[in-house]
């Protein structure tokens, strides 16, 4: 015999050696109702009495058994960051009031405090609402970028405290 010959009747397709495509089998399914001797007869793995034993049981979502479900025990509106830095905001237009009424041309975190602007253990933001005429050095946690450049245009000074 041809050794070509063998490899051709190893190839040939015949109804005993059919095979489903590789990947289109997911694996055998549980068969469960199926008698006593299929191994799951019976109860059908859903063991005896109780509401989840019935034909058509089905849970909503989040059942919990009678507890008291998750979407209820949170409140129902909101979010609090805990890691949210608060600031006092303080315009421009203050500064320039100031600088003009009680002749303040430096402020810090000192001043601010002294002058009733902001609380000891507040940062101070400071923002850009309104214009600067004079020449002030401000020191404070933040600035906004139009109030930074409001300051640095006017011939002040901007610096960033840290705390």
């Amino acid at each position: 015999m041809n050794p070509y010959e063998s490899m051709k009747q190893e190839n040939k397709m015949e109804l005993h050696n059919l095979k489903p495509a590789k990947g289109s089998i997911r694996g055998k399914n549980k068969r469960v109702g199926r008698g006593q001797g299929s191994g799951r007869g019976g109860t059908s793995t859903h063991g005896h009495k109780g509401q989840q034993s019935d034909s058509g049981y089905n849970t909503r979502r989040a059942h919990e058994g009678g507890q008291m479900p998750l979407q209820r025990r949170l409140p129902k509106f909101g979010f609090t960051n805990i890691f949210r830095r608060e600031y006092q905001g303080i315009n421009i237009d203050t500064l320039q009031k100031l600088a003009d009424e009680k002749k303040v041309k430096s402020f810090d975190i000192a001043t601010f405090i002294s002058l009733g602007l902001m609380r000891k253990n507040e940062r101070v933001k400071i923002l850009g609402n309104g214009e600067v005429k004079a020449k002030l050095d401000v020191k404070a946690h933040a600035f906004s970028a139009k109030a930074k450049s409001a300051i640095e245009a006017g011939g002040g000074k901007t610096e960033i405290v840290k705390s």
